[in-house]
């Protein structure tokens, strides 16, 4: 009984794989899985390729059958899907539809299921490398946003911002203030070097020239007078 239910699911399984299936003995086959995934723009890589192989005991549907998962040869490495280490989690999700299925013919299940969680795999994969580059991209928003809008101005920021203001106001405007009282200073001090009183003009030998000068003028017009004088008389 075991074995007719074993060449009709494998005819059906024919039907329906007539390309994928291929046959290893008259107990075992290999079932090639393309799966289908959602590519992304940046995704250059080819999709990849999941094979189920497939043991019938004798008492197959009643006992379980011996299954494996691999690649086919020389494919192309998939950055989200590793088959030699996902092959474990693979698996174990076929063993529910295996207790499920006993006693009936299952390997279409099994193929679906396996199709349905490597796919689900990779797509769980994907999401989280994007959603590492979208809370990138977030980032570097942020930080760029932050160049034009500066920081936020709060109650606190802005008191304090007032005050530092004001003070430095306040120190522009002292410093303004005595520089020109500076300037003022240097200009009263050469205006009085320039005005010199009766002392220093004493000191410095000014007063006897301006004396002897005016002595010297007398004698001359004196000595002008007295010589007309002594004109007018012969």
């Amino acid at each position: 009984m075991g074995v007719e239910e074993q060449r009709e699911e494998r005819e059906v399984l024919e039907s329906i794989f007539p390309d994928e299936i291929t046959d290893i003995s008259d107990t075992a086959y290999r079932i090639s899985i393309a799966l289908d995934v959602p590519q992304r723009e940046e995704d250059d890589e080819e999709l990849p390729t999941v094979v189920l192989q497939v043991n019938y005991p004798d008492a197959y549907p009643d006992k379980p059958p011996a299954l494996d998962v691999s690649s086919p040869p020389n494919a192309p490495k998939y950055s989200h899907l590793d088959i030699q280490e996902d092959k474990a989690r693979l698996l174990e999700t076929l063993e529910p539809v295996v207790e499920e299925n006993l006693g009936m013919a299952m390997v279409f299940t099994l193929v679906s299921t396996l199709k349905d969680a490597a796919e689900l795999l990779i797509s769980e994969r994907q999401n989280a490398v994007q959603a590492i580059k979208d809370v990138e991209a977030a980032k570097a928003e942020e930080e760029e946003n932050r160049k034009f809008h500066g920081t936020a101005v709060t109650r606190e920021s802005f008191l304090t911002w007032r005050a530092k203001f004001r003070k430095d106001m306040e120190e522009e405007e002292q410093r303004i203030r005595d520089e020109k009282e500076t300037e003022e200073r240097k200009k009263r001090g050469s205006k009085e070097e320039k005005k010199l009183s009766g002392r220093e003009l004493w000191e410095k030998g000014l007063v006897g020239r301006v004396e002897d000068d005016d002595d010297g003028a007398d004698a001359l017009e004196g000595m002008e007078n007295l010589h007309v004088e002594d004109i007018e008389t012969s």
